[in-house]
């Protein structure tokens, strides 16, 4: 689903009406089912983790996003959507960090494997922040990076 709102975000076009509905209604009910899944994880883990402390945080926009009420005309509606992908694609992260797992970034399927990475560093689509990470060394040759 991180590719999927990842995917979301680079779109440079309006989607039409119908299309943003869909996008709305499966990035809520994954926004749902994982920020559950986050609090119980956290739930588990001491009160100074602070991975788990920012994991909330997290969690507490990605409600937040979820509580606003659809938005008036498509542009306003397909922002309200890019910030539920948003959310995605930032719980996904805190999730990969309470688990320890590590994606890759442009396919979005584990690293470890045993097939060769190599580091990747791009501006991630939420703002200026820089995203860091590895790629699979096969994934390098598509360019297309998820983010």
């Amino acid at each position: 689903m991180r590719a999927a709102a990842a995917w979301f975000l680079d779109q440079r076009t309006l989607p039409r009406h119908e299309t943003l509905k869909l996008w709305s209604k499966d990035l809520s009910d994954f926004l749902e089912h994982l920020a559950s899944e986050i609090e119980q994880r956290a739930a588990a883990l001491p009160k100074a983790d602070v991975p788990a402390r920012v994991a909330m945080v997290g969690v507490g926009e990605a409600r937040r996003r979820l509580d606003e009420p659809q938005a008036a005309g498509l542009l306003g509606e397909t922002e309200r959507v890019k910030r539920l992908a948003r959310s995605v694609v930032a719980l996904c992260d805190h999730h990969d960090a309470l688990t320890g797992a590590r994606m890759c970034l442009a396919c979005d399927k584990p690293l470890g494997d045993g097939r060769p990475t190599l580091p990747y560093e791009q501006v991630s689509p939420s703002g200026s922040a820089k995203v860091s990470g590895h790629i699979h060394g096969a994934c390098a040759s598509t360019g297309r990076p998820r983010r």
